[in-house]
């Protein structure tokens, strides 16, 4: 039976806000982000990163932090905040804006804690406070989600040259009249009728479950300056919510500095509830251990960007001391993922090049050549394979995506087709390495907004040194990807990094950023289809009866 004293008391989740931060761009203000840090062992681990708020030195970040509570226990942490002005997962190219050390204890008993920022060195900043909100997850609530889909029609226009640009915010009412953000969405730009991606929030987050406790849903148009006004808001609780299960629901968003100066004021705009669904949360694990198989393919690109293999400036350049780039990738991710396929065998395939015997030109082959049988064993399995059939083949171009994610589409397909036999039993990952561009773009991107609905992930890594700025395109976080012909993603499926980010850190760091993802969009697809786990264990940290 597991000792008392090692069991979870509760999960507490944390929500952190700043006042006054230091201001470290020259034009603009400070692009602020938290980072929790808890101490164990020797050193201090990294368990979360809020969102990164632009243009703000008082900000109020939407993103919580869910850590386990031990009342037996000093649980030391440390809430570091940082100005992001670039993509990579190193926070030491960042300028540091402050910190506050405490114990989980403290928050929690003192709710909301709220403390003058520290310099790396313990002395007090001139600049900032830091103010941590704490709150038990208990109850049913703690394992339902609530998913929603909002759209807004004719809002108020705030911008002089085009139209606004509108993003949600969701808060819950706290003590003394106070409201805590919960949820903020995505900026869908230039329009007055948006319709934002659906919303998961847990049941806990969101209300504590209290069906009834009131949430305020404010309208806003981004700027990028960050002085984001206010276009109109209106307050309601879940169980009005709920009744979008049936049929929409909308409220008119009503602004008070407006209706306080125009008589004949009526309304800012409409928010409309599309749907609302309350569902029970399962985990990755909760997948896992249902016996859910994460299947991993390789996507190589061999167009001639690459350069020469037999040359030391060749990205695929075998040198007898360091594994290139496309190597490098391969074992990072790959070491992580095959823990999660039984068989471990994987496809490995190919695309830009002209393969052997016709040498014809082919964005779509097996490494090992046998396009009925293109599994590798292992991931050793799959270098090798790379290696042999690196001399066979000519390099050629251009450089289209489409076909692979294509072929792995195929397979999500067939296992999507037999979800209400097998229940959840199969999702793939396409781990896709290129040194450039994408050429066939549209084809691409069309192909990504198919494979959005089906059991199916998408990590790009870009090698070598080119730009890949249009990259980012595919990598839904700051927007919803959409078709050449506008239909968009069903949910977020795409992580493109750029491998030079991570050329100073560890191969572990690699694996880390670009797989962080991967559990949240298995579980929302499993989510969006109504599809539980096929059977749901005790947890690690349960006892066992």
């Amino acid at each position: 039976m597991t000792d008392p004293a090692m069991q979870c008391l509760s999960k507490v989740e944390l929500r952190v806000e700043c006042k006054n931060l230091l201001n470290k761009d020259v034009t603009s203000k400070s692009d602020p982000c938290a980072v929790l840090f808890i101490y164990s062992g020797n050193s201090w681990e990294e368990i979360g990163r809020t969102e990164n708020i632009k243009n703000c030195l008082d900000p109020i970040f939407s993103t919580p932090f869910m850590i386990d509570y031990y009342f037996e226990k000093v649980q030391k942490i440390r809430f570091s905040i940082y100005d992001i002005d670039n993509k990579s997962p190193s926070l030491s190219d960042d300028d540091f804006l402050g910190q506050m050390e405490c114990t989980l204890g403290q928050v929690v008993s003192s709710s909301p804690y709220t403390s003058v920022l520290s310099a790396k060195n313990g002395k007090k900043m001139d600049h900032g406070s830091i103010t941590v909100r704490a709150e038990e997850m208990k109850g049913n609530a703690a394992n339902q989600t609530i998913l929603m889909t909002f759209r807004a029609t004719k809002l108020d226009n705030k911008d002089v040259f085009g139209k606004s640009d509108p993003y949600l915010e969701i808060s819950k009412s706290g003590d003394g009249g106070s409201w805590q953000i919960v949820h903020r969405t995505e900026v869908i730009k230039n329009t007055l009728d948006p319709a934002w991606r659906p919303i998961t929030i847990s049941m806990a987050s969101l209300c504590g479950g209290d069906l009834d406790k009131t949430l305020k849903i404010d309208v806003c148009d981004w700027d990028n300056d960050g002085s984001h006004d206010l276009i109109g808001g209106f307050t309601t609780c879940v169980n009005d919510m709920l009744k979008a299960q049936q049929k929409e629901v909308s409220w008119q968003c009503i602004n008070p500095k407006k209706q306080a100066k125009k008589k004949h004021y009526t309304h800012s705009g409409v928010v409309i509830l599309s749907s609302c669904q309350i569902t029970q949360e399962y985990s990755f694990l909760d997948f896992v251990f249902g016996g859910l198989q994460v299947n991993l393919t390789v996507g190589i690109d061999f167009t001639a960007s690459n350069g020469d293999p037999r040359e030391p400036t060749s990205l695929h350049y075998m040198n007898p001391y360091e594994p290139n780039e496309y190597l490098q990738a391969i074992m990072s991710v790959g070491t992580v993922v095959q823990d999660y396929d039984s068989d471990k065998m994987f496809p490995a395939l190919g695309f830009g090049a002209k393969v052997p015997p016709e040498m014809n030109i082919s964005f779509e082959f097996a490494l090992n050549f046998n396009a009925s049988n293109p599994f590798c064993a292992g991931i050793q399995g799959i270098v090798d394979t790379y290696k042999a059939a690196l001399p066979q083949l000519q390099l050629y171009g251009p450089t289209n995506a489409a076909p692979i994610i294509h072929h792995v589409a195929r397979f999500a397909a067939a296992a999507q087709q037999e979800e209400n036999i097998k229940g959840a039993s199969a999702y793939y990952i396409l781990l896709l390495l290129t040194d450039g561009e994408i050429t066939d773009m549209d084809n691409t991107r069309k192909a990504i907004v198919y494979a959005s609905g089906l059991p199916m992930s998408l990590i790009i890594v870009g090698v070598g040194e080119a730009d890949f700025t249009n990259m980012n395109i595919l990598d839904g976080d700051d927007g919803v990807l959409k078709s050449p012909t506008g239909e968009p993603c069903q949910r977020d499926v795409v992580q493109f990094v750029p491998f030079r980010d991570f050329k100073k850190s560890s191969p572990a760091e690699l694996a880390r950023h670009v797989l962080a993802e991967v559990p949240r969009q298995v579980t929302q697809y499993f989510k969006l289809r109504g599809i539980p786990p096929n059977r749901v264990g005790p947890r690690p940290s349960e006892p066992v009866k």
